[in-house]
Formats: C-alpha cells, structure tokens, sequence
C-alpha cells in the first residue's frame, strides 16, 4: 500500500514538473514570437523612415510591403518598338548592389507586351530621347515574388517617379534637345507625372553644371543614380514611368550617317515656344508686354521701337574665342544702329541671359550649344552663328534646324570663315579640345593642311575637333555683307504689331482686308491677306503714290464667316 502511494506521489511530481516544462516552454515561445514580432516592427519602422527619406510623402510600410509580396510587379507599355517604348510600372524594384532592375511575379503580376526573348533584341526600351543608342537601353531581371524573403528589406519611393537617362547633362545643348524637352511633353502625356512627381537619372553621372535646370520640372529634387545606394540595397518604386518620348527631338548627332536633322520631324515651333514660356514662369522670368500708346506721331513710335531693340552676342571665354569681338560688336551696332549686349555663360546666371535673349532683335555667336538659347527669342529674330576655318556650315545644323522648324518664326544666318590666316589653332591641347600632338606626324600634316572637314560620324573626329576649337578673328567686311544679303530676304526686324484689342477677345483665325486705290483714280483694288507682312507688288508702279486703307476682320467660330471688325492702324 505505501509503495503504491509512493509510486502515485512520484507520477503527481512528474506530471507537475512536465507541466512547469510546458509551460516555461510555451511562454519562451510566446516571448521569442514577441520578440520577432517587434524585430519585425522595428525594421519595419527603420525601412518605412528610409522611405520617408527618400520622399516626404507618407506610406504604410506593412501595406506596400504585403502589397509587392502577393501581386508583385505590373507593367503595361505604349509603342511598338524599343525605340518609341514608354512603360508604366507597379513595384518596379532596383537592386543598387547589382545595378539592376528587378521585375517580381506573382499570380497578379501583369506584363504588357510580355516579349519573352525578344526583350533582349536589343532592349525594352530606349532609357534617353537619343534613339537606338547602345549605353542608353533599359532592361530588368525577373524573380518570384517569393526570393524577397530572402534579400534585404525593399525601402519604398511612394512618389509617382519619371525614370529615365539624361544623355549628355555636361552640355547645354544635350540638356535641352535630349532631356529637358523631352521631359517636359513626356510628363504632359501622363496625368499624374506632374509637379510633384520625382525624376530618378539612371546613367550614372554627377549633377552637372546645369542641373538647377533640370530641378525647374518638378517641385521635387531629382535623384541621382548614385544616391539610390544611400537609401537602402533593394528600392522599390510604388509608380513609376520608365522612358522619354522622342517626338520632340529634331537632330540626330551622327552615331549611323553623319549628323542632320532627324528624317521624321514631329515638332514644331509652337509646342517648343509653349515649353520656353513654362520655363520661363518656372525661372521667374516674365516679358513685359508693349504698352498701350495714347498717340503721338509714328516719328515718335518709330523712334521708341529703335531704341527697344537689341542685339545680343555670346562671348566665350576659354575655346572658340572671337578674337576681335569688340570690333564686331561695333560694326553691328553701327549698322543696325541698335545697342548691342554681351552675355556669357561663364559669367552669368542661365535666368539672366534668357532674361536677355527673350527680348532682342539678333541673336550673335560662335557654333556651340549656347546657341540652343536661341528657343527664347522672340518671333521676327535673327539667329547668326559663325563658324571657324574649314568648318562646312551645311554639314553641322542643329541650330538651323531649330530656328526653321513651323511656328519658331525666326530667320537663320550663318557666316563661315573662309581666311586660314584669320584663324589661331590650338595643337597641344587635349584632344577633347581639338589637340593633336597625341596624333602619328603623317596624320598632323594632313589635317593641319585640310581646307575642309569632311562629313564624319560622332564623336571623336579629330579633324572635326581640331577645326571647331579654333578661335577666329571675324573678317568684318564679309560678315556685314552675308548678314546684310540675308536680311534682304526677312521681313522687317521691327515687332510685328497685331490689333491691340485682339488679346481681349476669343477669335479663332485673324484675316486683313487691304484696299489700294491710285491717287487720282476712282478704281481700288481690294485684297484678303492672312498674314501681317506681305508686299505688293502686282499693278503697282514705280513713282506712283497710292492709298491704303487696312482693317481685321475675324471668326469666332468653325463654320463663322470673316464679318467682325478689328479697328487696326494704316
């Protein structure tokens, strides 16, 4: 009897020292799953502050977190080919590590168009405005949604991203033709690419001399490739557009044939003149309208636009001097009888020269990319680029191209120096600056003796660098006469004045009725005119006065005829 006692004392204490067991072991497990939990919370909380890092605008961690886990990443693109590709992403992650961009599947992932093979011939699409170009591709890596349990927390951008490739951010040419542009109609395309969205540069290079530029479209500071390492080692972009539409370029800078103006130009005049007036209001710049006249003789008017106008002239300080620039700068001034100003990119904010161009008359400069300032001219003005010894005009025309496009509404000049001795070469600078000590003799002789660069592709011609960093003393005589010859053929440089009412009413085409009338004879002649500026030319003889009486006439409307009336000035 008291062995079997005993033997229940012994099974009460072992049941009690198994439960104590289970329970110390249940509450180790409760703490460590607590313990996890808040290790869990506090990364979350660590990873939702480095996305507010990245952006001020707030995102629930958790929720993007399971969001990326269970329906991964979506796509969906517009074009047809790599090189008019844009895409729309969801959860577009990059891996800084390997500089890669990384597409995760899920059951709910989309793919649009899903190319399989075919999205490595060459690419899914062109990261910069500049087409086909092979450092510019964009392509991503593919992995189940399920591999990010095993590679480091994701930070979240919950900004709308624009995501993309500045080509050249160095110079000012490339900055407008290749980027800015392009940005700009790429963010009018897309609703929610506005001012908030952010811009993320994917090439690799610094900021740039130019970068307050590229900060004008958008409220928000882009970011730089390099800085994304900063933020974490898998970030993750909640909405993002992945490319830039070409149909604002117009040159093409010689990677195939050599440079020119692209074959299909889809850009006019009007839509670049609305993208300078926004830059404009973005750098605070704001042209002072004409004011109203109370009268006064045209004498007076006359004598008031003269001194309105202005020509501008680039200097340069370091490579492709005008060596003789005050000269010039006097001759202009004495045949125009206009005051002249100078400006200078080394010397002067980007706001104030454009502050400068958009008022003037004649825009002067060497061949370089200041010249892509000339989009803030006013319409009626002279674009005149000079160029160096045995530099052909013809073959280098980004900047004729510009000034001739539809709606631009300016008239190009261009002057070449055709007197070898009116050139100082710089052979024992660096290449990138047109020297060619680096060169075989044989090849120095031919080029110091060309007369004229031939046609070549980008980028590195040396003939083509030597000749275009010379500095050039301007031959005044033969540059008065081109320009003067040229001016024959441009309607008057003065403004062309329009109804001063008209800016106050809603009309859709303005139209001008002309009526001449011989003095001394009872017959007119009358005529419709759609445009400001025209002679005539028919029925008029020579030492013979006439009568002119002018009025506007407009529609409101489609299907209107011309039957208002605009009071306008003869």
């Amino acid at each position: 009897m008291r062995a079997s006692v005993a033997g229940c004392r012994m099974s009460v204490g072992a049941l009690l020292n198994g439960l104590l067991v289970s329970v110390v072991a249940a509450l180790l497990w409760k703490y460590s799953k607590l313990s996890e939990h808040a290790t869990l919370l506090e990364e979350e909380l660590h990873m939702t502050q480095q996305s507010q890092e990245v952006s001020q605008a707030r995102i629930d961690y958790h929720v993007a977190l399971q969001a990326l886990q269970e329906h991964g990443t979506r796509m969906v693109c517009s074009g047809k080919m790599h090189t008019d590709r844009i895409c729309r992403f969801d959860y577009l992650c990059y891996c800084s590590e390997a500089e890669e961009f990384v597409f995760f599947h899920s059951n709910s992932s989309v793919m649009l168009p899903n190319l399989g093979s075919r999205r490595f011939q060459p690419a899914l699409l062109d990261l910069s405005s500049v087409e086909d170009h092979n450092t510019q591709y964009f392509n991503f890596l593919e992995l189940p949604a399920a591999a990010l349990k095993f590679m480091p927390k994701p930070v979240f951008v919950p900004d709308v991203t624009l995501i993309l490739n500045r080509f050249n951010p160095d110079n000012l040419m490339h900055v407008f033709h290749d980027d800015l542009l392009p940005a700009f109609y790429t963010m009018q395309q897309y609703s929610d690419l506005n001012d908030e969205a952010r811009l993320v540069f994917m090439e690799g290079w610094g900021e740039g001399p130019h970068f307050d530029l590229y900060r004008l479209l958008s409220s928000k500071q882009p970011l730089l490739k390099e800085q994304l390492r900063n933020f974490g080692k898998l970030m993750c972009f909640t909405k993002s557009y992945v490319g830039l539409s070409k149909m604002t370029t117009w040159y093409q800078y010689g990677f195939v044939q050599p440079q020119g103006p692209k074959a299909n130009i889809l850009v006019s005049g009007n839509e670049i003149r609305q993208f300078a007036r926004a830059l404009m209001e973005k750098m605070n710049i704001t042209k002072v309208d004409e004011p109203e006249r109370d009268g006064g003789s045209a004498e007076d008017e006359k004598e008031k636009e003269k001194k309105d106008e202005y020509i501008v002239v680039f200097s340069r300080s370091t490579t492709r001097l005008i060596l003789n620039e005050a000269e010039l700068i006097m001759a202009l001034a004495q045949e125009f009888e206009m005051r002249v100003v100078t400006v200078s990119l080394e010397e002067q904010s980007f706001p104030s020269i454009v502050q400068v161009i958009s008022g003037a008359s004649m825009l002067v400069s060497m061949h370089g990319a200041q010249l892509i300032t000339s989009l803030f001219l006013p319409r009626g003005a002279v674009v005149v680029e000079l160029f160096p010894f045995a530099v052909n005009p013809e073959q280098y025309t980004p900047y004729k191209t510009l000034a001739s496009l539809p709606g631009m509404d300016l008239h190009y000049v261009s002057w070449r120096n055709m007197k070898e001795e009116n050139t100082v070469t710089h052979p024992d600078r660096p290449w990138e600056q047109g020297g060619i000590a680096h060169l075989e003799k044989d090849e120095q002789v031919r080029i110091l003796a060309s007369k004229d660069v031939p046609r070549h592709l980008c980028c590195r011609n040396p003939e083509w660098l030597f000749r275009i960093y010379q500095d050039t003393l301007v031959d005044i005589p033969s540059f008065l006469e081109v320009l003067k010859e040229a001016m024959k053929a441009r309607p008057n440089l003065k403004k062309t004045k329009i109804p001063w009412n008209l800016k106050y009413l809603k009309v859709r085409e303005v139209k001008y009725e002309v009526w001449i009338q011989e003095q001394g004879e009872n017959t007119y002649m009358p005529y419709i005119l759609p445009q400001q500026n025209y002679t005539f030319s028919e029925n008029i003889k020579p030492f013979t006065t006439y009568l002119v009486w002018v009025r506007c006439i407009f529609s409101k409307n489609l299907l209107g005829p011309f039957a208002d009336v605009l009071m306008c000035r003869t």
